[in-house]
């Protein structure tokens, strides 16, 4: 026994004595930084606790780092304009009020979303809910009850319905012509009355929304009908047009000092919005890409697919800059966006933050300053 320890022992050895003294000090220099465990019992608000996550591994430790470069964003003091990306079901998921106070707070400065995500807002504001169901219900009941199912959660088929409508109502009401997505949303806001509404915050604090796939939502069904309507009456309506949309958010991101991106999930909002930069070389803006950038997601990168594309790939393209800080979780945006944002109010990282001020003549952006410039 004694001799098969020794040997064993001096196996080891000569393993250990296989490293050259510079790969020692490489692996010793691996295992300087230990795993951080959290500890409930001194973790007393939303704050520590995703601080703490920075020094625990897997999915945590991204939860970290995205607050850590959301910490650097909001405190650069060249002030960049920070773009938010909102894709999924966020507000069915229940994240009408975090999106809104990030705009309130003055988080963000451009949404850029879906438009079912602005569309159930709307819904929301004109006094429809969103109610806790299941997933685990035969749906074709639900249609003879005319309930629209969004995963666990149930809408009113004719809430939709009569928004839908009501929309296209808005729609007549306007001169005919040609609208941005942006000039579109903001007469919207202006026929509702919710301050919990996200439209509505937008609209009275001056911050565009851009919704490049607007026709792929309720808000476009509105439209149709609109559009019916002027079809059958031979008149002349209203037409969204999604290049003028391209036109106005890359003149919003070349007039900008610098760029930062928050992106919640990803489909079309995140390409627009990396687009953008790409298209700012018409403004002679040419390599800049976005100085900080995060992402939550739960998409897989295995299908080469633009939502869960890494942040490192988007530099290949110059929409995020090679010096950029940047941070990805894989973690679904109803547990992910109430973490980072929470965290940021308990530590005030808005507080000092100055306001953009947007001066539009039509589609031409005139103007885009701070607030402690106007």
């Amino acid at each position: 026994m004694a001799d098969d320890l020794t040997k064993e022992k001096l196996g080891f050895s000569w393993m250990y004595a296989d490293l050259t003294p510079e790969e020692q000090a490489e692996k010793d220099q691996l295992f300087t930084r230990p795993v951080e465990p959290l500890i409930p019992s001194k973790t007393q608000s939303v704050s520590q606790l995703v601080r703490a996550m920075s020094g625990m591994s897997i999915q945590a430790r991204n939860i970290g780092q995205c607050y850590e470069v959301l910490q650097s964003m909001l405190s650069d003091p060249d002030r960049p304009t920070i773009l938010l990306g909102l894709a999924g079901p966020l507000i069915a998921g229940g994240l009408r009020q975090v999106i809104r106070e990030m705009v309130e707070l003055g988080m963000v400065d451009a949404v850029v979303s879906t438009g079912a995500i602005l569309y159930q807002d709307v819904y929301q504001a004109r006094g429809y809910q969103h109610y806790r169901g299941s997933t685990q219900i035969d749906d074709g009941h639900l249609r003879d009850l005319l309930v629209d199912r969004i995963y666990d959660t149930y809408v009113d088929e004719v809430g939709f319905g009569k928004t839908d409508s009501w929309i296209g109502l808005i729609a007549d009401e306007l001169e005919p012509g040609i609208y941005s997505s942006r000039q579109f949303m903001n007469e919207i806001a202006d026929r509702i009355d919710d301050p919990n509404s996200i439209v509505k915050t937008c609209r009275r604090l001056g911050v565009p929304m851009f919704v490049p796939a607007l026709n792929d939502s309720s808000i476009g069904i509105g439209l149709t009908e609109h559009h019916h309507r002027c079809t059958q009456r031979d008149k002349k309506g209203i037409h969204i047009d999604s290049i003028q949309d391209n036109y106005e958010l890359t003149q919003l991101v070349a007039q900008s000092p610098t760029t930062s991106a928050i992106y919640v999930a990803g489909g079309v909002p995140k390409n627009y919005i990396n687009d953008s930069i790409v298209m700012s070389y018409i403004f002679e803006d040419c390599d800049q890409g976005h100085r900080y950038a995060i992402q939550m997601t739960t998409a897989v990168t295995a299908d080469g697919g633009l939502s869960s594309s890494t942040l490192n790939e988007a530099q290949s393209w110059g929409k995020i800059k090679k010096t950029a800080e940047r941070a990805m979780a894989w973690v679904e945006p109803t547990v992910a966006l109430p973490l980072l944002v929470t965290a940021a109010v308990q530590d005030e990282l808005h507080k000092g933050r100055s306001r953009l001020s947007l001066s539009w003549n039509g589609k031409i952006l005139e103007k885009l300053c701070t607030t402690e410039d106007v």
